[in-house]
Order: structure tokens, then sequence, then C-alpha cells
């Protein structure tokens, strides 16, 4: 979606990032190649570790601020990225 969409650019923008537009192009190949890696079964160790960094900043950046609206609307809000977290976890340990 990132590589398709100009629009989240702005987004990435909003967050006060450095350099966001390439950021966002970093960020989008990063989670391609990893993903081709973990589907692929290849260097599934080393591929998660990036996407673990990516997701950590992704509930920092995005999810915590909903907090301060109270703890619901942030577990609401970072469900399906806490999700992800985990299953790379997993993935990370299984070997």
């Amino acid at each position: 979606m990132k590589l398709v969409n100009e629009d989240l650019g702005s987004v990435f923008i909003q967050l006060g990032l450095p350099f966001p537009l390439y950021l966002m192009y970093a960020v989008a190949a990063i989670e391609v190649v990893c993903g081709i890696l973990i589907l692929a079964n290849k260097m599934v160790h080393h591929a998660v570790i990036p996407l673990i960094g990516i997701m950590i900043a992704a509930i920092l950046l995005t999810k915590v601020p909903s907090l301060h609206s109270g703890f619901m609307p942030f577990a609401f809000n970072a469900r399906l990225d806490i999700v992800m977290l985990v299953l790379l976890w997993v993935l990370y340990k299984w070997r």
C-alpha cells in the first residue's frame, strides 16, 4: 500500500519524521523484502528482526498517543499491531 498510495506520505509528514517520503519507501522496501524471505522460509530469524522494529515504531508513533483517551480506545486501535508483533516474536523464537 505504501508504494501505491502517495497520500500515505502525508501521514509520515504529520508524524514529524525526518525525510518522511524516503522513510516511507524504505519501510515499504524492508517490509516487502522481509515478507518475501519469510514466505520463502529463508533467513526467517533475520528477516523478522527489522519487522519487529517497524511494528514497535508503528505502535509508539501512531497508537500510544491514543492512550490519552483511555486504555480501551488504545487497545482497540492497536489490536492488529499487537497481534502482528506477537506473531513476529513467535516466528523469531520458533527455531
